[in-house]
């Protein structure tokens, strides 16, 4: 068995903030779902601001571009700047740009993946449209693949098909084809509905079983989403913590990168799963528990403000 994480409330608020100078926080089922602010998410942001942490905005959404990622934070009530927002997108323009990647690179996602290509000049086909004809094997006399791909990248794509499918695995029959996926995030955080809302793991999975090969993954829980930071930003991960809502993704983060972990219950895991991984005898599953936890931001929000206006009347 292992210890459940701890909860986070007025009796140790302030030795757990004592030990923290940096926040990254996931955003889908942390601070919002879709378009929807999590309630109080915006209070304990900009208030964590107001007591002197630095706050980082990381995402798996690859149809974010930094620019988008910082006017939906800026829409629904929190503080941000382009060098505080992280998403996938980024990730991958600037993997690409450190390893000198001169070809074009096939994209199956949306244009908050084309326009990070575009700051750094890389080349690209594939986004939008592609059509299925009735008879699917008719592809073979429609397809032309361009002998210019060296890289296929696959992020969230509300076009994904059997055309598009097709089109990824055969360019990575070519085994020097780079193959890149945003992230491996099986759905979305979606409370308001009873649909099971497909994430990009989806796509990656049957572009990985098509084409019998292995896609890298950049986003969380790849140390990547972090060493971009830490080097640009010089953070000690001791004393940054990872906000986040799926286990698999946002706490592995951090539990691969040496940082601490803070689950909110407001998304994907729940205490229960918690509770599960706690009583098992699965080291494995021991990994998925953060080091503490909140139900939700509603809740702890008024903490924070007080110990924000404290500080304030005090400094």
């Amino acid at each position: 068995m292992a210890s459940l994480p701890k909860l986070v409330d007025k009796s140790n608020i302030d030795s757990f903030l004592a030990g923290i100078d940096n926040v990254m926080t996931d955003c889908d089922g942390v601070l919002w779902r879709l378009d929807e602010l999590v309630e109080g998410a915006d209070t304990v942001l900009n208030n964590l601001r107001k007591l002197g942490k630095k706050i980082f905005y990381v995402t798996n959404n690859s149809t974010k571009s930094r620019e988008t990622l910082v006017q939906k934070c800026e829409s629904l009530g929190f503080i941000a700047d382009k060098g505080e927002a992280i998403s996938t997108s980024y990730i991958i323009a600037q993997h690409l740009k450190q390893i000198n990647f001169t070809k074009k690179v096939y994209v199956m996602g949306t244009t908050g993946l084309t326009s990070e290509l575009d700051l750094e000049n890389i080349k690209y086909t594939g986004p939008g449209p592609d059509p299925v004809p009735e008879n699917i094997f008719d592809l073979e006399k429609i397809i032309v693949l361009d002998p210019e791909v060296g890289c296929v990248v696959i992020g969230f794509d509300q076009h994904f098909n059997i055309t598009k499918i097709m089109k990824a695995a055969s360019y990575l029959i070519n085994t020097e084809c780079i193959f890149l996926a945003t992230n491996r995030d099986e759905r979305f955080p979606l409370r308001r509905t009873d649909l099971n809302f497909p994430g990009t793991g989806t796509f990656v999975n049957a572009v990985e079983t098509a084409s019998g090969r292995k896609a890298e993954s950049v986003g969380k829980p790849s140390p990547k989403m972090f060493t971009v930071l830490q080097e640009k930003f010089n953070l000690d991960p001791s004393r940054t913590i990872m906000i986040g809502d799926r286990c698999s993704t946002d706490i592995m983060l951090g539990k691969n990168c040496g940082l601490q972990t803070l689950g909110v219950l407001t998304g994907i895991n729940s205490l229960k799963d918690y509770e599960s991984w706690a009583a098992s005898d699965d080291p494995e599953l021991w990994k998925l528990l953060p080091d503490y936890y909140i139900p939700s931001f509603r809740r702890f929000g008024p903490i924070i403000t007080k110990l924000s206006f404290l500080k304030l009347v005090c400094s």
